[in-house]
């Protein structure tokens, strides 16, 4: 292991990481032009010295990543669609305050997720632009000593994390057609197993967009994020002028408990789950990373933008379907099972209802699309990390798509696969959301532990990044922690209480299990395979420095 000093002159000898003269530079830009968009001289340096090949184009330029976080990210849109368990923990007041105080931690957390990117990605350190995200943060800044078995857990939990946000935006989009066939229909009964079938067909969608589609839709990006703006500014008009009224005492201060806790308070903290569900994802473009044209300017500035202005659009939806809702009982108990869907039927009639759900359902069905595509380049990264079993199948990219066609089709076959838990639990989407937000609240734990424990230990060993919090780091830092393990404690909590085998909040099982099999795997094979995807750094970088040999040094 090389000692801290070493560390610190790998960080700063950016000229011997990068031993490019400008032509060689220009050289490599324009051979890129030539060969389908393979990124900049900066970001073909970095994979090679990371031993890594760009198997992907990146036809992410600046715009489109940003359109790309902010349009998969969509929360306004799941915030308007997911809000149920937040009345029924809280009621409107405790709506509005939760996503409140959820907006303000996760900004700590957004910050922070940035400014590791930024470490990443940077091309003036040893550190490369990888689809790795939370668990490639963990190998770079954890101590040396627990290094590989902390990237390899939260490599695996990540993944969890992932596949389960993907399986719970299928979900809910199957659900939401039930939902219309309801106010089509009064006498339509929902099944379960019904909507398990329309998820089924979401998933479909999906594979055939990110699969046979895949090459058209940075070209969209643009106009997908018009539409998530558009659908916006419509929903917002139509209820302002055309709904009734609740009081301003009633949105910001009636607080209600129907879930059965002792008391509001406790209440509050169980429904918080749908603000945060709601602001998931933010980091989704870090696992575009190898797609992004100068990733390491580009991917943190995607992050943090995107976060901040889907929340404040968010911010002001809540507040104005706070205001649209007459009756929150009627709300909770209209026969859609979608709080949103009765707010829509007293402002517009059935037809209006129909139109204001498909601009809803629409931007979310793409978000759903590009959510799949983060997944799968998560999954694919860790895979050629080898740190999943049939590592060599999923990683393995499509010569002529250029795409992760394995990874792609996994991820979908989870997502059907955790759709079943509809079929015998009526409560299967909170389960399939609290999987979600607690695997992920798990990965910011362990990297944002990793990232405070190299300010505090070795600050010199930092590298140098382009998004940087300067002297207010360590705050934000230490803020955003806090706040994780807060919402990652009541992420495992059911929606009501007496809690039964039907209402029990599976997710705590699912969880612990792929913990543990994380464990057992790396006993017994991660700690001999895997070695974590920055353990060695290659000096000379490019070929074009005319040096064909390769020395790497571990740290």
């Amino acid at each position: 292991m090389a000692s801290n000093s070493e560390i610190t002159t790998i960080a700063r000898k950016s000229d011997e990481l990068i031993p490019t003269t400008p032509s060689q530079k220009i050289a490599m830009d324009a051979t890129n032009k030539d060969s389908k968009e393979l990124g900049t001289g900066y970001d073909h340096s970095d994979m090679m010295r990371m031993g890594k090949t760009q198997e992907f184009k990146r036809n992410l330029r600046p715009l489109a990543a940003l359109s790309f976080a902010s349009v998969l990210q969509a929360t306004w849109e799941f915030i308007l669609i997911t809000n149920t368990d937040a009345l029924v923990n809280g009621g409107m007041a405790g709506l509005f305050w939760t996503y409140v105080w959820t907006f303000a931690g996760f900004g700590l957390i957004i910050l922070t997720m940035s400014e590791m990117a930024s470490m990443q990605v940077q091309p003036e350190s040893s550190r490369s632009p990888t689809s790795g995200g939370q668990y490639h943060w963990v190998s770079e800044l954890a101590s040396p000593r627990y290094q590989r078995v902390l990237s390899y857990t939260t490599g695996w939990m990540s993944v969890l994390a992932w596949q389960a946000g993907a399986a719970s935006g299928s979900f809910l989009t199957g659900t939401m057609i039930q939902g219309l066939i309801t106010v089509q229909n009064p006498n339509y009964h929902v099944q379960n197993w019904q909507g398990t079938l329309f998820v089924f067909a979401m998933i479909l969608v999906i594979y055939f967009f990110n699969v046979y589609a895949a090459s058209w839709m940075p070209r969209v990006q643009n106009l997908l994020l018009a539409l998530h703006i558009l659908c916006f500014v419509v929903v917002i008009i139509v209820l302002w002028a055309m709904a009734p009224r609740q009081s301003v005492r009633a949105v910001f201060l009636e607080f209600s408990n129907t879930g059965g806790w002792p008391n509001t308070g406790l209440a509050l903290m169980v429904g918080q789950i749908s603000a945060i569900y709601s602001v998931l994802s933010s980091d989704a473009t870090a696992h575009m990373s190898e797609e992004v044209r100068d990733a390491g300017r580009y991917v943190p500035i995607a992050i943090a933008w995107g976060f901040f202005s889907n929340g404040v659009m968010a911010l002001v939806l809540v507040i104005t379907y706070l205001f649209a809702i007459p009756s929150l009982q009627d709300a909770l108990e209209d026969p859609t099972e979608f709080p949103f869907i009765y707010v829509f039927k007293q402002a517009v009639g059935i037809a209006g209802v129909n139109g204001l759900t498909a601009i809803i359902l629409i931007p979310v069905i793409f978000s759903n699309i590009l959510f799949n595509a983060s997944t799968a380049r998560q999954t694919y990264a860790f895979a050629r990390d080898k740190g999943l079993p049939f590592a060599k199948w999923i990683c393995k990219v499509s010569p002529k798509r250029k795409l992760p066609e394995n990874a792609i089709g996994l991820s979908c076959a989870i997502s059907g696969l955790l759709a079943l838990i509809n079929v015998g639990s009526e409560t299967a989407f909170h389960a399939i959301i609290s999987l979600n937000v607690a695997a992920l609240m798990w990965t910011y734990t362990v990297s944002i532990a990793c990232l405070l424990y190299r300010r505090l230990n070795c600050p010199e060993t930092l590298p140098p990044q382009r998004w940087s919090l300067g002297k207010y780091g360590i705050w934000v830092n230490a803020g955003a922690l806090v706040y994780v393990i807060f919402a990652f404690f009541w992420s495992f909590w059911p929606t009501n209480v007496p809690v039964t085998l039907g209402t029990f909040n599976w997710s705590v099982v699912i969880f612990s299990a792929v913990f543990i099999i994380s464990v057992a795997m790396y006993i017994v094979k991660g700690r001999k395979e895997y070695v974590g995807p920055v353990t060695t750094v290659r000096r000379d970088g490019m070929p074009q420095a005319g040096n064909n040999r390769h020395s790497t040094r571990e740290y």
